[in-house]
């Protein structure tokens, strides 16, 4: 069974800082795209930012850049989100996801995600 687990996820201050994990099992991800969405109350599912496989191209929205991360680790079928200068309007759930697709930012692509961990930054 593939699954995709979130973690790190939590409650953090305006400027402060959080490190999520998504660790995969059933499979191996080595070879897909990745890439870490999330969603608000009432808002649709946004993309944060993408890997590709080898982690020599990556993807943030406007919205992040500067302040995110995304790395991984293919041995340990493991992506991260480095999530720094946190702001309020970050708060949302965060979900992890993988594509066997070509490099993508589109929700549509992806068809492996994890269950969401919440991040709530308080001003």
């Amino acid at each position: 069974q593939v699954q995709l687990v979130e973690s790190g996820g939590g409650k953090v201050q305006a400027g402060g800082s959080l490190r999520l994990t998504c660790a995969a099992s059933g499979r191996t991800f080595s070879s897909y795209t990745k890439g870490w969405f999330r969603q608000a109350p009432g808002k649709e599912r946004e993309v944060v930012a993408v890997i590709n496989w080898s982690g020599g191209r990556t993807y943030y929205a406007d919205s992040v850049k500067g302040r995110f991360t995304i790395s991984r680790d293919n041995a340990k079928n493991t992506v991260y989100l480095q999530m720094n200068s946190l702001k309020p309007e970050d708060t949302a759930a965060y979900y992890c996801t993988a594509t066997d697709r070509s490099f993508t930012t589109s929700v549509y692509d992806y068809a492996y995600w994890g269950q969401g961990t919440q991040v709530t930054v308080s001003s």
